[in-house]
């Protein structure tokens, strides 16, 4: 914890530099100012100096480049570097696989349409990952019958299947757990900042996946 942050800053919630709204950290970006004035995405929120917290949305990310955001709030002039917004949705993208790594040594997800939708109908699955880059028939056919059960969605089957070791993954299923909850929030992170996908789900809401005991 930096000691620049006031007391309010240190609870679970975080206000947004450029909407002013206060939101739990976890779905939020978090920024610091490098020693040598670089605006630096620190996305696992652990980086020293005081951070400067955005929603995580393009829109807002935007705001804040073009309008001084960052300057204010770091009370000088600073550098943005012109990929700031892809460093920060492949920095999500990597953390989103990092989190399927650790599910997929743990035994906590499955890929490959049989299995998921083994999974689906049998009530296991606590979130869907699918490619969306995949046939739309097929990605709506293992979801069928199961409107309710969360949607995560990825950018290709190719970094997909890196998780797994393969060349080309379409569809892979999460057990209920904080794995599950961790990806689903960094997976709404990314949708938000990317600007261009959205989880596809009946019930949004990141603490879907949690369940007691597991």
């Amino acid at each position: 914890m930096d000691d620049h942050e006031t007391q309010e800053e240190r609870g679970p919630l975080r206000r947004c530099a450029v909407t002013r709204e206060r939101l739990p950290r976890e779905t939020m970006v978090r920024f610091v100012i490098s020693p040598d004035r670089i605006v630096t995405p620190d996305l696992s929120a652990r980086l020293p100096g005081r951070g400067i917290w955005l929603s995580a949305r393009r829109d807002v990310l935007e705001t804040a480049q073009t309008r001084g955001v960052f300057a204010r709030a770091a009370r000088g002039q600073v550098v943005i570097p012109p990929d700031l917004a892809h460093l920060v949705t492949d920095g999500l993208e990597r953390r989103m696989m990092d989190v399927l790594g650790l599910a997929r040594r743990a035994g906590q997800v499955v890929c490959g349409f049989a299995k998921v939708r083994e999974w689906v109908v049998g009530g296991r699955a606590a979130l869907v990952i699918q490619a969306a880059d995949g046939s739309p028939d097929e990605r709506m056919r293992v979801l069928s019958g199961a409107r309710d059960l969360p949607v995560a969605v990825v950018p290709t089957a190719s970094a997909l299947g890196a998780a797994f070791g393969r060349d080309h993954v379409v569809h892979a299923a999460m057990l209920h757990g904080e794995l599950a909850r961790r990806f689903r929030v960094e997976n709404e992170r990314f949708a938000g900042l990317s600007g261009r996908m959205e989880p596809n789900s009946a019930d949004k809401s990141v603490g879907r996946c949690e369940q007691a005991g597991t």
